[in-house]
């Protein structure tokens, strides 16, 4: 889009200014000296737009207590938590169907405390004895089957992700997994810090051991049992930074070669104790399967029973009375996540509803909190920002022009999914019932568990998405080449259609375009629109995008983080992220305006108030170094700040100046889109 902005020259202000001198008359230097100090002052939405946009938001939220962060988004999550809280209460006293009778089911059962106390461990017996059913080595495999389809993974993960090879369908992914530890290094480091926290964790061992039925006597032999069986699957597992490139994990094998190859371990059964009847999975890790093959036969069967009820009595410790409960805080709350007290009862039971029975409750927020027409205009603009990335595209003076029509594709094919995803489950569950809230966690676990399965095959990738509809959330995802936007994230500040549609483009239509960027960015170049896992940028095409984010991180780079004690902002690590602020910012005001050709200046004003004030943050000194030393996004004050100082329009909005604090010169201003 043509620039439009009219900025006066140098030497035309210092004309200006001189002819106002004159016109004062020479006598008069004083009040001369003074007119002319006016006339330079820098406005306070020149110099520091955050701070001028959010100043009622900041002024009412202080900085926070040690650890601790506050932030306008943050504010959006609190809404989403009180509404699911809402929406429970009115199940419980009056479900309106099937699905609204499970969870308020669900829910009754897990706020009634005395209730869970009385239950004790009663809903994990039938596992246990399971388990304690143990006589031979052969017994074992089947218990590891029965208690995936539980949804409680022992001895390794499986769970369904994309095919790389066909981005259309979900294979079975085999994983290291099975350790109550969340790095495999801790099992092996002999640095004093990681010793002291195996101890630690011996000890929380024994102490859900003895919760599941071990004598005092037997509690040191069976925890030193455990140790050893985790150690072993740590010792064969691979580093956590080797998982973050998923090319490097995926394995196609055949199934029909599981049977052969893993005897012992009896994957083939495996399989199809959990619904699975695809043809291929995936295996980056043989050896750790392997190991595992062999501790079937070469761990003795009580070592296995040891590990299997820790395992059992830890994933559930969450969920039953309040011994367990307090030995899990004791470790995985205050030592592993750094918690000073337990959450409040009330969100115990919603996060254990949102992780057993998610989609259940995503199903219903939306259904209550979303309407026909905000979803609709949610759409609409969504349509909007894609039409504004087209015609960036083809206008493109980086791009090339076979990357330019692969690109056109590709957009041509984007799916947009707003609220819930398009294609639902199916909420066949056995009735919960308000008698136990532990097995209510393990009845919805096993539906949650049989639909994840359902996922595997052809035709299945769209089947849910990687996030719940009442959790806050835009993105997109590169795999099916579509946005999602949840229900929850429609509500203000991101979406306020009673602002008026330049406030709504401001806030929603920058994250969208934000978001849409993500499939023709760096990243987005390895998918085409085919749906292949190929490179679809030329090499001059990816030295002209490194170009323009070494130029835009470097805007970033060194200043500092507010509220980290001097700590300086690294701007290679946050430069991808503020490509996409600023590019979002561009295509939605290229919407805007192409649908509000004559907009006033209030309006343009108010797009760019909407997207500051999405950005308002307070953090503690703790939780401000730690982000600075490790975030890949910037800090609040630059996201609102510095995508606006290379837009011609804002400063036109507000009659900035080239070179003030909140407008770059032309030379130094950086665009992708515009």
């Amino acid at each position: 889009m043509p620039s439009q902005r009219c900025v006066a020259r140098p030497l035309a202000t210092a004309l200006v200014a001189a002819l106002m001198v004159s016109a004062l008359g020479v006598g008069d230097a004083r009040a001369a000296k003074k007119k002319t100090t006016r006339a330079t002052a820098v406005s306070a939405q020149c110099t520091d737009f955050y701070a001028f946009a959010n100043a009622d938001w900041l002024k009412a939220n202080p900085s926070p207590a040690d650890g601790n962060a506050a932030s306008v988004l943050g504010g959006m999550r609190e809404t989403s938590l009180t509404r699911q809280r809402e929406l429970l209460e009115a199940a419980m006293a009056a479900p309106q169907g099937h699905v609204q009778k499970l969870l308020g089911d669900f829910w009754a059962s897990g706020i009634d405390e005395a209730a869970v106390e009385a239950d004790g461990a009663k809903p994990i017996a039938p596992l246990l004895d399971r388990i304690n059913a143990i006589r031979k080595s052969r017994d074992v495999p089947a218990s590891i089957a029965a208690l995936h389809q539980v949804g409680i993974p022992v001895a390794f993960n499986f769970s369904p992700d994309i095919d790389l090879q066909d981005l259309e369908r979900h294979i079975g992914y085999f994983m290291q997994g099975g350790t109550g530890l969340p790095d495999p290094a801790y099992y092996t480091r002999t640095d004093a810090e990681t010793r002291d926290l195996l101890g630690r964790y011996r000890n929380y061992i024994k102490q859900i051991l003895a919760l599941t039925g071990t004598p005092a006597a037997k509690l040191d032999a069976e925890s030193q049992q455990v140790i050893e069986m985790e150690t072993w699957l740590a010792r064969a597992s691979r580093p956590l930074a080797d998982l973050s490139d998923p090319r490097a994990n995926f394995a196609p094998v055949e199934v029909k070669s599981l049977a052969k190859s893993y005897r012992n371990l009896q994957l083939d059964a495996f399989l199809k104790a959990q619904g699975v009847r695809d043809d291929t999975v995936s295996m980056a890790n043989p050896e750790l399967f392997k190991q595992i093959n062999d501790l079937i036969t070469q761990a003795k069967p009580d070592q296995w029973k040891a590990y299997l009820r820790w395992r059992v009595g830890d994933a559930m410790a969450p969920y039953l009375a309040k011994p367990w409960r307090d030995a899990e805080f004791a470790f995985r709350g205050r030592i592993l996540r750094g918690q000073d007290a337990p959450k409040a009862r009330w969100l115990q039971v919603l996060d254990a509803i949102n992780v057993a029975a998610g989609p259940m409750l995503g199903k219903e927020y939306a259904e209550r909190y979303l309407g026909s027409d905000d979803k609709r205009r949610a759409e609409q603009v969504a349509d909007q920002v894609r039409l504004a990335l087209g015609k960036a595209i083809n206008g493109s003076p980086w791009m090339s022009e076979p990357a330019k029509a692969e690109a056109a594709a590709k957009l041509e094919k984007l799916k947009i999914e707003v609220g819930t995803p398009r294609r639902d489950l199916d909420y066949s569950v056995q009735p919960m019932g308000r008698g136990s809230f532990g097995g209510n966690v393990l009845i919805a676990s096993t539906w949650h568990h049989r639909e994840e399965m359902k996922r595997i095959g052809k035709g299945n990738a769209p089947r849910r998405w990687n996030v719940l509809p009442q959790q806050p959330a835009l993105t997109y995802d590169i795999a099916q080449n579509r946005l999602i936007v949840t229900a929850a994230a429609l509500q203000a500040p991101i979406f306020d259609p009673s602002k008026g549609e330049s406030s709504l483009f401001g806030a929603y239509g920058a994250l969208v375009g934000h978001e849409l960027n993500h499939g023709f960015d760096r990243t987005g170049r390895m998918v085409d629109a085919r749906g292949e896992v190929r490179d679809w940028w030329t090499p001059a095409d990816l030295s002209a995008w490194d170009a323009i984010a070494t130029r835009l991180g470097n805007q970033y780079n060194g200043r500092t983080w507010p509220d980290a004690g001097g700590d300086k902002v690294q701007g290679n690590r946050v430069a991808n992220d503020a490509m996409d602020d600023l590019t979002g910012l561009e295509l939605s005001w290229n919407a805007w305006q192409a649908s509000q050709p004559s907009s006033d200046k209030a309006a343009r004003q108010a797009f760019f108030l909407a997207w500051s004030q999405l950005w308002g943050q307070r953090l503690s000194e703790t939780e401000a170094k730690l982000r600075a030393a490790s975030a890949n996004q910037a800090p609040g004050q630059l996201r609102s700040n510095l995508p606006l100082a290379n837009l011609p329009a804002f400063a036109e909005a507000y009659s900035c100046k080239p070179g003030q604090p909140m407008q770059l010169n032309d030379a130094d201003q950086i665009s992708l889109w515009r």
